[in-house]
């Protein structure tokens, strides 16, 4: 093996260059590696165009640092190769700081899925269904049907509600009856109409149950699990539904009174 040791010019001989070269085919297999998880485990979650995209700048930035770790085999001067990168890595991050930032957070959500196309979600001040999750941003469509962009890195290090990563959701009414009907009657009534819906899930199962006696009722709560795709439409069909069993089972709904007594002004005035 003495031909290793042949300088091939200044000071390199063929075991640095065959080191060298060992760097650079470790730092394409391990880009190619990346390659393969990434079409694995993002090709539903992305589009394949933003897919090649986010491929090509990673499989780039990793060959980069295999010649950059096999540099020094050659007895480079990394001095003025350091001082010179780094000047460009400041000029190029002060250009695109926000834009890495979104890029990163990007990456982020795709791999932990928090949220993903289809969901009902809530960001910031933002509530709508996810349309894409892009690389720099996320589009979210309002329940007005406005569109709404907002940059990764906000959505990433924002709070998230999303509306519909549970498969069962609950919601509540509160019912008030008059103080002259039979409380456990109108319990039943409404227990008997929750029983026979469609989407009221078994288990958990709904509950009714006298709350509070309110200054004009008698107020009785209703908490109801359903399938958190129909959450919307069986919660405003559900209370017209309730309102109407009782009152055709005689149970009045009154409304807040007031007793006002007028007192007669004493005579001479």
């Amino acid at each position: 093996m003495e031909w290793l040791d042949t300088v091939v010019y200044g000071e390199v001989t063929y075991y640095h260059l065959l080191i060298f070269v060992i760097d650079v085919i470790v730092a394409v297999v391990v880009a190619k590696a990346i390659s393969v998880y990434l079409k694995k485990y993002l090709s539903d979650r992305i589009e394949k165009a933003e897919l090649d995209i986010i491929i090509r700048i990673l499989q780039v930035v990793v060959i980069l640092i295999g010649f950059y770790i096999g540099l020094p085999r050659f007895e480079f001067n990394l001095a003025d190769l350091i001082l010179v990168g780094g000047t460009l890595t400041i000029v190029i991050g002060l250009a695109t700081q926000k834009m890495g930032s979104n890029f990163v957070s990007g990456l982020f959500l795709l791999i932990e899925r928090p949220i993903k196309p289809g969901d009902t979600v809530q960001v910031e001040s933002v509530t709508g269904v996810v349309q894409k999750i892009h690389i720099l941003s996320t589009i979210i469509k309002t329940f007005e049907g406005i569109y709404v962009r907002i940059p990764n890195e906000t959505v990433f290090t924002s709070e998230i509600v999303n509306y519909v990563a549970n498969v069962a959701r609950r919601f509540e009414y509160v019912v008030g009856i008059s103080y002259q009907d039979d409380a456990g009657r109108a319990i039943r009534v409404i227990q008997d109409l929750l029983e026979a819906h469609p989407f009221v899930l078994k288990h958990p199962s709904p509950s009714v149950f006298l709350d509070e006696l309110g200054d004009s009722s008698v107020v009785l709560k209703v908490l109801i699990w359903c399938p958190s795709r129909v959450w919307w439409s069986v919660r405003t069909e559900l209370l017209q539904e309730i309102k109407t069993a009782i009152e055709d089972a005689g149970t009045v709904i009154p409304f807040p009174q007031r007793v006002i007594t007028l007192q007669e002004a004493p005579p001479g005035r």
